[in-house]
């Protein structure tokens, strides 16, 4: 891959070096954690998206530390928190469990919710006595979006608020997209703590490029968004016609959760090459372009299609067959989640029991209160180690390489 586009490992004859790399790297967090209750984050940042392969790989000699008490920088995070009507205590509840002072997060609830309610959201972020007045890391999306469920307004919104956080929230790495009905599974500190170790090129997004069904019902209709033209929502309506596959670019679909780099979003937005604008031009017809417009571009582009990692970060069940929507999570999916190592789970009801169990057991959060967190300091918990190996899993490099845009 080109270096100027802060791609690593450009040839064949190094695609290996990552994911041997990482898995090295990360056999060392046992004895780090054990040695280390405090981890001091090195720097005002973590690494920004012009790392290089190469000074990745002269961090590291021999598949390990060049010293082991020499700790990796801290990444920074940035989330676009999403809501709508009637969803202000669930945001708010998200806010409070993934809020760490190292994090940006943007807040956007549409159209379909009352400005009262964006008011109400952004005199909690301003009030006063406010942890988040004091760090001044949250904001709030005063305009909001019209959104459409399942039209491209979805990825129009999406990207309204990585423009944002490309624009006002600094030096981040990683962009994370959550909804009100999403919840932590471990406390920032965890996901920080890991994340360090890993290149920062690396995106996250279950994919996949056999579409089976949804080309003839996605992909060939032609679907129209009112979002687009009207200041009321409305559902899409299909077009008669029918079109053709295209043929300038591979499909490619997967779930709309994702954690994607500074670098790729940048090329997204900015998008010195006209791939990202095509792709989102041909999607405006699309059906549920959230699950597809990201995957497209990632795997059409030669210097982002070997950064890609085939998984969410989410625990997610589904019914058999599946239906719309996901199973919503109680207290009898708790073990599985856990043992998902998942950073991420969804699709929570307002106020279930679970997600009282997850505040104090996993997230160590009293009743409306933060998440333990120190913008110079991380304590990784137990739920560190079920993180890193979810990872070390995904990077094995007998099944990485192959699963990459497949």
């Amino acid at each position: 891959m080109k270096r100027n586009h802060h791609a690593s490992y450009n040839s064949t004859d190094r695609k290996w070096v990552m994911p041997l790399t990482v898995l090295g790297v990360l056999c060392c967090l046992f004895l780090i954690t054990v040695r280390r209750a405090k981890y001091p984050a090195a720097g005002k940042a973590g690494f920004t998206p012009s790392t290089s392969s190469g000074k990745w790989e002269s961090r590291f000699s021999g598949g390990g530390f060049e010293d082991p008490l020499k700790l990796p920088k801290l990444p920074r995070f940035a989330y676009l928190i999403s809501g709508t009507k009637g969803e202000v205590p669930q945001v708010k509840r998200l806010l409070q469990a993934l809020y760490h002072p190292r994090n940006y997060y943007l807040l956007h609830l549409d159209l379909e919710a009352s400005d009262a309610e964006r008011l109400e959201l952004a005199k909690y972020v301003k009030s006063e006595n406010s942890v988040l007045r004091t760090i001044g890391n949250v904001m709030v999306i005063g305009k909001a979006d019209l959104v459409t469920y399942r039209g491209p307004t979805m990825i129009a919104s999406t990207l309204h608020g990585i423009a944002v956080l490309l624009k006002l929230a600094g030096d981040w790495d990683w962009f994370v997209n959550l909804s009100s009905s999403d919840y932590p599974l471990m406390p920032q500190d965890d996901i920080l703590h890991i994340f360090s170790y890993l290149p920062r090129d690396l995106n996250f997004m279950e994919h996949t490029s056999s579409i089976g069904w949804k080309e003839f019902q996605r992909a060939r209709p032609i679907i129209i968004d009112p979002g687009l033209y009207h200041s009321k929502k409305s559902g899409v309506f299909s077009a008669k016609e029918k079109r053709s596959m295209p043929a300038s670019f591979k499909l490619f679909t997967g779930s709309e959760w994702v954690v994607l780099t500074r670098a790729f979003l940048e090329f997204c937005v900015w998008g010195w090459d006209n791939l990202p604008r095509t792709v989102l031009m041909y999607y405006t017809n699309f059906l549920a372009s959230q699950e597809g417009y990201f995957h497209t571009v990632v795997c059409n582009h030669k210097d982002y299609q070997n950064t890609t990692v085939n998984h969410d970060l989410h625990y997610i069940t589904w019914d058999n067959p599946p239906k719309q929507n996901p199973v919503s999570l109680t207290t009898e999916h708790f073990q599985d989640m856990v043992a998902s190592g998942a950073p991420f789970a969804r699709r929570f009801e307002k106020g279930d029991h679970v997600l009282d169990r997850i505040d104090a057991e996993l997230l160590k959060r009293s009743a409306n209160g933060f998440t333990p967190g120190s913008s110079d300091v991380v304590k990784p918990s137990i739920s560190s180690k079920r993180l890193e190996k979810l990872v070390l899993k995904l990077l094995d490099s007998e099944s990485f390489r192959s699963k990459q845009c497949i």
